[in-house]
């Protein structure tokens, strides 16, 4: 199985306001830049569509250990996606999931693949992670 690490970053102009994701690809020390953006989302929406499209862009099942500055990407797909799952899509407090529409679908790119998740500080000099929020930001500047 390949080995494949993924960095992702969303980004927002106002929340919501124009998005944008990023997505750095990296296999046998080749690196890959993907981005987006949507005119009308929001700061999560854009983390999830990053972490999606990183594991979408993968044609076969990998190894993959996927790093994000989202906390909200990494505890619900590692702490709240099963208990969402067996809830009906629904939280603790019984009201709808918000994003259900792409945690359903990162939930269905995550179990195609061998994904490790881990998180990492946003803005913190992590050369990774900080060419994947400029990728997010080049996805919102090329929406105009």
């Amino acid at each position: 199985m390949k080995k494949v690490e993924i960095f992702t970053d969303g980004a927002c102009r106002g929340n919501p306001g124009p998005g944008g994701w990023g997505v750095l690809l990296r296999y046998q020390g080749k690196e890959r830049e993907l981005y987006g953006g949507e005119g009308h989302t929001t700061n999560n929406r854009m983390e999830l569509q990053a972490a999606i499209e990183g594991l979408r862009a993968l044609k076969e099942p990998c190894h993959v250990v996927l790093t994000t500055d989202s906390v909200y990407v990494k505890n619900g797909i590692s702490s709240w996606l099963d208990g969402w799952k067996q809830k009906g899509w629904k939280t603790a407090g019984k009201k709808p999931v918000k994003n259900v529409d792409l945690w359903q679908e990162l939930d269905r790119e995550n179990q195609r693949h061998q994904v490790e998740w881990h998180w990492v500080k946003g803005h913190s000099g992590h050369r990774e992670n900080d060419i994947a929020d400029q990728l997010a930001n080049r996805g919102i500047d090329e929406l105009a």
